[in-house]
């Protein structure tokens, strides 16, 4: 349900985050992490005391987040467009990336290594325990220390620039918007309302927290008094859900797709028995979803069957998830919608929303009383849309950035006439809920003049449970062609279903029984396309793209134009063939 969030002078910047969730919410866990199948954490008031010691944004400071998968002269750029003065680094590994270019940051005066031994790192490299001993002993030696900092932090004021966060981008350089306090806070307290984030519910994180999306969201944990646990890593997702039992959850589409993936797989496994009892539970599932969200309760053979699928086959799905969920929250890019079907389907929520780093992020949200999929939401309050003439999303609100730091000309294109252009195009329907359909310039345009969009054509290729990524190439191209990333275990499942061999991947992708097996798809995907669209080559990828690699963004978005520089042979043998 909604709820009202106290909008009174208790909460008006983040400086006033931590004592304000210290009188609002006191608990023994507030914070935490996991490690080895456990958690362990912080109560409300030792959160307080340590955020206290190490205070960065109740100072007045401003924070400039940095992906730990950047490169040392990717991080050395960021840190020297923003003039940084202190680095807080995560671990080691990332210490050494920055000490790497250190000698060209001049404005740097220390890096904080917030885990480990800074042995060896150079002298100017201190470690987190190091600075906070020092915050302690001042405490305790001066009284007038703790005063001077809440003085301090109820001066710095809403309009106070919070923070620097760079975007990530699928192409140029990266640029800084600049977020306020308010950007920030309204944008807190507008979610809330809508999400109805409870002091009872508990979260896992396990996003990055230089993702604008995953800071605010843990900013709305906080603010409603939420217990949150983060994930040791990515790669114990699976092991912390059963840890956490969390009651909310966010992430990104490709998260929930991979999920969806794995879930399908193994009901598509096992004897004939149970692959027939997984398909009627789903199917089940589904007539129950579709009715639900029609506003009808379920049909009479319906109420009958459900409880039997549930029990045999979807509350085993929700226990994967440790059996709590409320509803879990996508961003950051376009969730297919078949994903969020099929997960309503099972008795799990995904509330898809939108927004940009730009957007403080959150500019629409899908209410969780009313859902519509293949939507994301309803503007917060306070914030407008508009749909200019061309179809771009057009936006306004107290959320919005005030600019890109150190480029006027790049702030000006993007706030033209009083609104915030996303870049993105879309459509409002007649009960207010937004649906996003393409990217504005993400158009190709092959050498015939003809222009195609690729995004609807991608989604419907990534439905098949056999492709994990899939990217259309075309642009000044007699046609459009694709590149497909097997999802491997689907593929090999299949193979194996078919009674032929397994082999290394990058042989599997070359055989021609794989190949059919994708022709069969692009056929399919083909046959509801116009002429000009229709996929006339395809290349089957030996390897899944990575944000090592540059192809991923930090928030899994695929980079087109390194996708295509990395598989350029692939992709010009397709183009050379007859």
């Amino acid at each position: 349900m909604p709820v009202a969030i106290d909008t009174d002078s208790a909460f008006r910047t983040l400086a006033d985050l931590p004592l304000f969730v210290r009188e609002r919410h006191p608990k023994p866990l507030l914070v935490g992490r996991c490690r080895d199948g456990g958690v362990d954490g912080l109560s409300t008031q030792e959160f307080a005391d340590r955020v206290r010691d190490v205070a960065t944004l109740s100072l007045g400071a401003v924070v400039v987040p940095v992906y730990p998968t950047l490169t040392p002269s990717q991080a050395q750029y960021i840190l020297n467009d923003a003039g940084a003065r202190f680095v807080f680094s995560s671990d080691r590994a990332q210490a050494e990336k920055i000490q790497q270019v250190r000698h060209q940051v001049p404005a740097l005066g220390a890096v904080i290594l917030m885990t480990g031994d800074a042995a060896g790192l150079g002298g100017s490299v201190l470690t987190l325990a190091e600075v906070a001993g020092r915050g302690h002993r001042r405490v305790q030696e001066d009284g007038d220390v703790a005063r001077a900092y809440h003085e301090r932090a109820k001066r710095v004021e809403p309009d106070a620039l919070a923070t620097i966060i760079y975007t990530s981008g699928t192409t140029g350089d990266p640029k800084g918007a600049m977020l306020t306090h308010a950007n920030i806070v309204s944008n807190v307290k507008g979610s809330l309302e809508v999400l109805g984030v409870a002091h009872t519910d508990t979260a896992l994180s396990f996003l990055p927290l230089s993702h604008a999306f995953e800071r605010t969201v843990v900013y709305i944990y906080l603010t409603a008094g939420a217990t949150v646990l983060f994930a040791e890593a990515l790669e114990t997702v699976a092991r912390d859900l059963q840890a956490v039992r969390p009651t909310i959850m966010t992430g990104v589409p490709r998260i929930f797709e991979k999920i969806h993936a794995r879930v399908q797989d193994e009901g598509a496994s096992g004897s004939f028995l149970r692959r027939a009892v997984f398909n009627w539970a789903v199917s089940t599932g589904r007539r129950r979803s579709r009715r639900e969200l029609d506003g009808r309760g379920p049909s009479l053979l319906n109420a009958v069957q459900y409880p039997l699928a549930d029990r045999l086959v979807l509350s085993r799905i929700r226990a994967g998830v440790g059996g709590r969920m409320r509803y879990m929250v996508s961003g950051s890019a376009a969730l297919p919608r078949a994903v969020g079907e099929f997960f309503h389907a099972v008795g799990l929520f995904i509330l898809e929303g939108y927004g940009l780093t730009e957007t403080a992020p959150v500019l629409t949200v899908n209410p969780p009383a009313a859902p519509r999929f293949g939507t994301v939401g309803k503007p917060l309050r306070g914030v407008e849309l508009r749909i200019a003439a061309d179809g771009e999303i057009l936006a306004r609100g107290p959320n919005i950035m005030v600019g890109y730091y150190h480029k006027p000309e790049a702030t000006a294109e993007a706030l033209s006439d009083g609104w915030f252009h996303t870049g993105d195009v879309g459509e409002i329907d007649a009960d207010g809920y937004l649906r996003i359909t393409d990217r504005k310039k993400d158009i190709l345009i092959t050498s015939g003049g003809k222009k195609i969009v690729p995004q609807p054509i991608e989604n419907v290729l990534k439905a098949s449970p056999l492709v994990s990524e899939a990217v259309l190439i075309g642009e000044k191209r007699r046609f459009p062609a694709a590149l497909l990333v097997p999802n491997f275990s689907a593929l090999e499942r299949r193979v194996r279903d078919l009674g032929r061999e397994i082999a290394p991947r990058a042989e599997l992708v070359r055989r021609p029984d794989v190949i059919a097996l994708y022709q069969e798809l692009i056929d399919g995907v083909n046959h509801g396309l116009a002429h000009f669209e229709q996929i006339k080559k395809f290349a089957v990828l030996p390897e899944e793209f990575s944000i090592e690699r540059g192809e991923l963004t930090p928030t899994m978005k695929v980079r087109r134009r390194v996708v295509e520089e990395r598989w350029r042979a692939v992709i010009e043998k397709m183009y050379l063939e007859n």
